[in-house]
């Protein structure tokens, strides 16, 4: 239990967006709302509520100054850092539609998204980032400035380019704030684009305000929790349940520096709500069991016997298994293995929330088992985001849990999750055919989800109407499962199962090299053989591999044959989308080959 009590901003008091930022700061003045670490001292710096309306004068003065209209859009492509939550604030606050860019995005997507909305201002890390976008074919007529967070360079004569110290006014006074309806447009979002390009999803104040405050009746914040900011912000997840959330219960959110920093940031920040996604999860298990591989049999048996306790301790606890006498033992295992495990977490999470993607059962019961509460949840950036998630009280790693309060779920002839609630968007920016083919008639939206809901209404994610793979013997497979399974192997950077319309299954799969070198010593092989990744042999011991994470799978969802590469699959050459999914018709293109050959 925290400290602090709640102390949560009700939807009427805030109104819209930028109102609960104004009521958190009036509320809580001297509280903590921010750390940040500076390279220049090479620490973490605090930063109070009251400060952050004391900057937010200079930004909302800056935005004025350009000669915007409420409605119009402003871009930003930032790492989560103090100036995205100012730029994000003080747009909102003069009535601006705040368009989110993702950081790793390839420039002709962004180019796009700017081209689309039509916007007219652009917040950029460096002018090396805008330079990429400016390359592409995109006109950007309605672009009129471009604000860089790092200094413009010397020499550079373009005006419509300005660096942050120099579009900051030297004083601002106090300027009003737009007024807005909770209905308005607060902000365009772009998906990922898995299955084509990317579409704006129109959310208002309310979509997310409603989806904030529908959380925290199910879900406990405290004032006193410190949430560490890793995710994209421009990712809905990360943004409600990682910013709004936060200033909505009046807890703190530090920055982390960067996914590799990350391990040092949770030992330094010592966080207790974690807001992630099921790769962070996965990498963490992979570096724990390289390390065992050096450690003695003992050690690795002593590690899966505390898990195994642990798992059992949940169960019990959770009224879904009996009293056991090992359960005796967990004060024991707890202090001697499962506490390194969490420490390496920082030793205080009370509470991670992962989403974005399914979680493999498997790896949910491990850190569980290790003391980490981990709790799963559902849903789309067209639902603000969230949908549903389990209760720390009742929670069933493998689903998603039962949905928000306020929200209507039916399903389909064919499992698909329609969803129904003042959360849904407002629809597709500029494209209503594909707002029809998403919301009918009757206002339900329309996941492209297949699931399954038991008795009590808790739901279960089965596969992906667009993605799931058909057999030639008509089986029907939903590659994710599979896909997580064997990445749960060191060995296994990132999968993709295809098979689809084919009489069996195979993977592509890109290796771990420091693994891999591993395992190839182990074989008693020679590490720098570059033909070795297609010998007949380490193709054989691969699949017994994949085999070994597949074995509970039925035996149609066995895999024949593998595809390994080197060579990671990037945002940047549009093989994954900024939120880690696999893009697979882009994949299966540029393995064509290969892929013919094997079905041959």
């Amino acid at each position: 239990m925290m400290a602090g009590e709640p102390s949560y901003i009700i939807f009427q008091a805030a109104g819209g967006l930028h109102g609960l930022f104004r009521e958190r700061v009036e509320r809580t003045p001297e509280r903590e709302a921010y750390r940040c670490f500076s390279p220049e001292t090479a620490s973490w710096r605090s930063i109070r509520w009251r400060e952050m309306g004391d900057m937010l004068r200079f930004w909302k003065a800056a935005l004025r100054q350009e000669g915007l209209h409420p409605g119009e859009r402003v871009a930003i492509m930032l790492r989560n850092c103090l100036e995205w939550v100012l730029f994000d604030q003080a747009s909102l606050a003069m009535g601006l539609v705040v368009v989110p860019l993702y950081v790793n995005d390839r420039p002709e997507n962004c180019a796009y998204i700017l081209e689309q909305t039509r916007a007219r201002l652009l917040l950029v890390e460096n002018q090396a980032q805008w330079r990429r976008i400016e390359k592409t074919d995109a006109a950007l007529e309605h672009l009129t400035r471009v604000v860089t967070l790092q200094p413009a360079g010397a020499g550079d004569g373009r005006l419509r380019v300005r660096e942050l110290d120099r579009w900051l006014p030297g004083r601002a006074e106090d300027i009003p704030v737009h007024a807005c309806g909770a209905d308005d447009l607060a902000t365009i979002v772009y998906t990922s684009g898995t299955t084509g390009p990317p579409k704006g999803v129109m959310l208002s104040h309310a979509n997310i305000l409603s989806n904030c405050r529908a959380a925290l009746q199910e879900l406990v914040v405290y004032s006193d929790d410190l949430f560490l900011s890793f995710l994209p912000l421009s990712h809905m997840f990360e943004r409600t349940a990682g910013y709004y959330i936060p200033i909505m219960s009046g807890a703190c959110v530090a920055f982390a520096r960067s996914i590799q920093e990350l391990a040092v940031d949770m030992r330094t920040v010592k966080p207790t709500v974690l807001v992630s996604v099921p790769r962070i999860f996965e990498h963490i298990y992979s570096k724990i069991q390289s390390r065992l591989k050096r450690r003695s049999a003992l050690a690795r048996l002593l590690l899966t016997f505390t898990a195994k306790v642990g798992w059992r301790r949940f169960q019990f606890l959770q009224k879904q298994a009996p009293w056991s006498f090992q359960l005796l033992l967990w004060p024991i295992l707890k202090h001697f293995v499962a506490d390194r495990i969490t420490a390496r977490l920082g030793g205080r999470l009370r509470l991670a929330v992962s989403g974005g993607a399914p979680l493999f059962p498997a790896l949910a019961q491990f850190f569980i088992g290790m003391g980490l509460p981990i709790i799963q949840g559902y849903g789309l950036t067209e639902t603000s985001p969230i949908v549903s998630f389990n209760r720390p009280e009742s929670n069933v790693p493998g689903s998603v849990g039962y949905p928000l309060a306020g929200l209507e779920v039916k399903t389909t002839g064919e499992g698909e999750l329609l969803v129904k609630g003042r959360n849904v968007m407002l629809g597709y920016w500029g494209n209503p055919a594909a707002t029809a083919e998403t919301i009918d008639t009757e206002g339900w939206l329309h996941t492209g989800d297949q699931v399954e809901v038991d008795e009590t209404g808790r739901v279960f994610i089965t596969g992906r109407l667009k993605e799931i793979i058909v057999l030639l013997n008509g089986e029907k497979v939903p590659p994710e499962d599979l896909e997580m399974a064997i990445a749960m192997d060191p060995l296994f950077d990132q999968v993709l199962i295809i098979g689809d319309n084919r009489s069996y299954l195979s993977a592509i799969t890109v290796l771990n090299e420091e693994s891999w070198k591993e395992w190839v010593r182990s074989l008693g092989r020679n590490v720098d053989d570059q033909t070795l990744i297609g010998d007949r042999e380490i193709q054989s011991r691969l699949l017994r591999r994949i085999s070994e994470r597949l074995s509970s799978f039925p035996g149609y969802e066995k895999v024949r044959r593998v595809i390994p590469s080197f060579s990671p699959w990037e945002i940047r050459d549009g093989l994954i989308t900024p939120t880690l999914k696999p893009c697979r018709k882009k994949i299966e293109a540029l393995f064509a080959q290969d892929i013919e050959a094997l079905y041959k």
